[in-house]
């Protein structure tokens, strides 16, 4: 690629062929050079059973190809024909209270139907073999948005299945699950049932079988992808030049998306923040996707131009804020910016979904402008940071089984929220402007000087001595109440909590309180090791309290209520040539804040580009090169001080150490170094 690419999904399907070449034109004066088709398309390219028409997708494809546009070609596969739902209504979906599905929205096929990925894997075999030699193909799009859940019988089967090779036997399933308790014991695989309304869940998220619910989960997940991969072997096979690809959706309980990411060529990702998100919160879901693909540069697939069609309240993105998330994006890694959509739909739920094309028609529109806009100094921009990729001394534990786990869990707490906790700690870091990645249990560790790894409830096997080889080299982590209580098949441990990590942590939790919503503790540092310490003085705390017994960890603070009042509340381990610090409870964030100055300060790390509220700053290395981007995000214009040597890419202006810059609201620099 020879520059940053821009464009999204395209559905010319919806519109008859002299409206696609206008917006030939159109799309053309906006700079846009990619387009996503075929998303919802299979309906249309097989009408029955053994009858296929490619005539307005060729159609399509010539237009967009005379248009001199690359295409991202998508398999078309999230929603079946109505054909195949009449005359095979097994591929149609169940819900959790055992009625079936009928035909209609999308993501409605058994994942583990075998009528459904026969044809879903038939159709991307024949979209490759007639299209799979253009030259303006640059990548596959299997299905789109995969989510949801089947209760079906025949994924009951396959249950039972994925269970058999996970376990083995019966006697090894009774004993990870637990079965004696309510007198669950299974006497033969055929007794096992999907965990839904019928059976073990209820009000959500709760369960009397956390286990039997997270299995469940992990083989959803796993149906799932195996779609995608039948579809993906297919292409492969076929155009194995071509890369592929979905569009994932950030923190996503349905799937565990860093199993995904092993799966993928590139990870694709949608963007669909709501108006008042910090800017963190897209910062961390951007480096959550960057993460699932070992931090490669990722896509930008979606993200709305203007308005949402599905939130409570569809506010309009301010003038500025399309282009600031944009930017956003290309500062935590991805190297396109792309929307859903370039025509706005006339009917059916997406009409009033944004789109670079309103439903007038004509380039005169703000929305337009402002895409015209961006597509002029993404075309100047070229390939400067393309392909480059992120450097990050601190990083964030995130975990799709120890976030099922912890939902899942009948206590301590209707208040936890997994992502949301994890979020705390990226927030604190990337406030302070630290470039920090977002990892699984599987990424090494080697890179980093800090790990922060809230909620680790759910310790899998090695997680534990990999955490300690990391402290021992020089390593700081950094974990809370709610860790370490349990292994993988979320069995309680009987070592004391926190478990496997009790030496590393250097304590022992006898009880948790958890306090209801509008109570609150006290977390008093004031007394000799950090009496001129930044940390000093009384912060408030809640949602849960451990009551900690230490084991070589000093008390940094303690409680300041109730009847463990006095007893320790975080503490710190030095261990090896590091250290771990076990928040007992939850601090508000100024205290958070301090903290993560004070660690950071410990090791070494510097931040990328001074602190500033509302200032958000990355850096993208490429070779020898350093792109550093700051974006406002405050509600007013703000002067930065540069303090380096650099050129701002998007105006050419060059900067020496100490010179001020006024940065206006929603404003970018995209600060070349040296």
């Amino acid at each position: 690629m020879n520059k940053i690419l821009y464009g999204g999904d395209y559905n010319p399907e919806q519109w008859p062929p002299e409206t696609w070449r206008e917006d030939m034109r159109l799309l053309g004066m906006a700079g846009i050079d990619i387009l996503t088709i075929n998303v919802f398309s299979w309906a249309a390219l097989q009408p029955s059973e053994n009858e296929y028409n490619f005539s307005v997708l060729d159609a399509i494809i010539e237009t967009i190809s005379a248009a001199g546009m690359k295409i991202c070609l998508a398999t078309g596969t999230a929603t079946h024909p109505a054909w195949m739902a009449r005359k095979y209504p097994e591929v149609l979906r169940v819900n959790s209270d055992g009625s079936k599905r009928k035909f209609g929205g999308r993501q409605n096929s058994c994942p583990n139907s075998p009528r459904y990925r026969s044809y879903s894997a038939l159709l991307a075999r024949k979209l490759a073999e007639r299209y799979g030699k253009l030259d303006n193909l640059i990548a596959w799009h299997i299905s789109n948005e995969y989510s949801g859940y089947c209760y079906c019988e025949t994924c009951e089967k396959a249950f039972r299945t994925w269970l058999m090779r996970k376990y083995q036997t019966i006697e090894a399933l009774n004993e990870a699950w637990n079965t004696h308790f309510w007198g669950h014991t299974y006497y033969d695989w055929d007794d096992i049932v999907i965990p839904g309304h019928l059976s073990e869940e209820w009000g959500g998220n709760r369960s009397t079988c956390q286990i039997q619910s997270i299995d469940f989960r992990r083989f959803n997940s796993d149906s799932l992808l195996d779609c995608y991969l039948a579809e993906a072997k297919v292409l492969k096979e076929l155009t194995p030049h071509i890369p592929v690809t979905t569009n994932m959706m950030g923190t996503f309980w349905d799937l565990d998306y860093q199993k995904w990411g092993k799966k993928l060529d590139f990870i694709s990702w949608d963007n669909y923040p709501s108006p008042g998100t910090p800017y963190t919160r897209i910062a961390m879901n951007h480096a959550l996707m960057r993460g699932c693909g070992d931090g490669k540069p990722f896509f930008l697939m979606e993200q709305t131009p203007s308005v949402t069609n599905w939130q409570p309240y569809n506010s309009l993105k301010r003038p500025g804020v399309m282009r600031l998330w944009s930017y956003q994006a290309l500062a935590h890694g991805s190297d396109t910016v792309m929307f859903f959509q370039m025509r706005r739909s006339r009917g059916c739920c997406e009409k009033f979904h944004g789109a670079v094309i309103d439903h007038y028609g004509n380039e005169n529109t703000r929305v337009f402008r402002e895409t015209a806009a961006l597509g002029a100094e993404l075309k100047k921009l070229g390939d400067s940071f393309s392909g480059s990729r992120l450097e990050s001394p601190a990083a964030v534990l995130f975990d799709w089984d120890n976030w099922w786990a912890s939902s899942l869990s009948a206590g301590p707490t209707v208040n936890m929220n997994y992502p949301e906790e994890v979020f705390r700690f990226y927030d604190a870091l990337a406030r302070h402007n630290i470039s920090v990645d977002v990892i699984g249990i599987d990424t090494p560790l080697d890179t980093y000087k800090i790990l922060c790894a809230p909620i680790l409830y759910m310790i899998k096997p090695g997680f534990a001595d990999k955490l300690k080889a990391f402290v021992e080299r020089g390593g700081i982590v950094v974990t809370t109440y709610f860790s370490g209580m349990a292994n993988e098949h979320d069995a309680v441990t009987l070592e004391g909590y926190p478990g496997e990590l009790r030496s590393l942590c250097g304590l022992w939790v006898e009880e948790t309180d958890a306090l209801p919503t509008d109570q609150l503790n006290r977390l008093v540092c004031s007394t000799g090791l950090l009496a001129d310490s930044p940390l000093a003085g009384t912060w408030k705390t809640d949602l849960l309290c451990d009551i900690i017994h230490t084991e070589g960890a000093q008390t940094i603070a303690h409680y300041g209520d109730d009847f463990y009042a006095g007893t320790p509340a975080l503490c710190r381990n030095h261990y090896g040539k590091g250290q771990v610090w076990y928040f007992g409870s939850r601090p508000e964030m100024p205290f958070l804040d301090r903290f993560i100055a004070v660690i950071c300060g410990e090791c070494g790390i510097e931040p990328v580009f001074p602190p500033q509220h509302g200032i958000e700053a990355t850096r993208r290395i490429k070779g020898e090169k350093e792109y550093i981007f700051v974006l406002n995000h405050d509600k007013t214009e703000t002067t930065v001080v540069i303090p380096f040597d650099c050129r701002d890419l998007l105006t050419d202006k060059q900067f020496a150490p100490g010179d001020c810059c006024s940065l206006p609201v929603t404003g970018v620099l995209i600060l070349e170094k040296g």
